[in-house]
């Protein structure tokens, strides 16, 4: 098992070849540790810019955005 981190470049050639696509170990069922759906609605200008950054970290928006209110959080608290 690779724990070191990849590119996304690296990944791909990665999963690319056929041996790795073997799965490793027991199967695992996921504990689903996120709550319900809330709607969000940004202005597009702030969309864009927020698509970018994700783009960027090379993340979902969703998961990029959940990153942010945490880190948000974080800080507040501090």
């Amino acid at each position: 098992m690779n724990t070191e981190s990849m590119s996304p470049a690296e990944e791909y050639e990665f999963y690319s070849r056929p041996e790795n696509l073997r799965p490793q170990g027991p199967p695992r069922r996921r504990v689903t540790t996120l709550s319900d759906p809330i709607a969000v609605r940004f202005s597009p200008q702030v969309l864009e810019q927020v698509k970018a950054a994700a783009a960027a970290d090379d993340r979902s928006v969703s998961s990029w955005v959940r990153r942010a209110v945490d880190n948000a959080l974080q800080e507040s608290s501090a």
